[in-house]
């Protein structure tokens, strides 16, 4: 409850104290992140589709886009709706990167995918 001001302290505490996949430093014994730090490098990379020919086209790009830059994370196809669904994405595919929707409605090339990535700070 934040009503007069009381109680915002500890949720401003809570918040600093998570990094980008909730990890909580004072909980947690072992010492940094589970996910290699807070927005440091891709932890996951998503492409979200119904299983058309557009959204296999999305995952090869980012497969291949994933290749081209040397990253050492696995690109995961996700076509189950109600996972996709989670997510907020009404149009498809999509791309999800360190679990936030980045793209969304259109096939992007491979060198689309590696711009959007630097973009990211990746």
């Amino acid at each position: 409850m934040g009503l007069f001001g009381f109680g915002k302290k500890k949720e401003e505490e809570k918040k600093a104290a998570t990094c980008c996949c909730g990890f909580d430093a004072k909980t947690e014994e072992s010492s940094g992140c589970c996910c290699g730090g807070a927005g440091e490098g891709i932890s996951s990379i998503k492409i979200l589709g119904a299983g058309c020919k557009s959204c296999h086209e999305q995952y090869e790009n980012a497969k291949t886009a994933v290749r081209a830059m040397d990253l050492s994370v696995e690109v995961e196809y996700i076509t189950d709706m109600e996972k996709v669904m989670e997510y907020g994405v009404m149009s498809m595919p999509a791309i999800v990167v360190n679990e936030k929707v980045v793209s969304m409605g259109k096939v992007l090339k491979v060198a689309d995918i590696e711009k959007l990535l630097h973009k990211l700070g990746y």
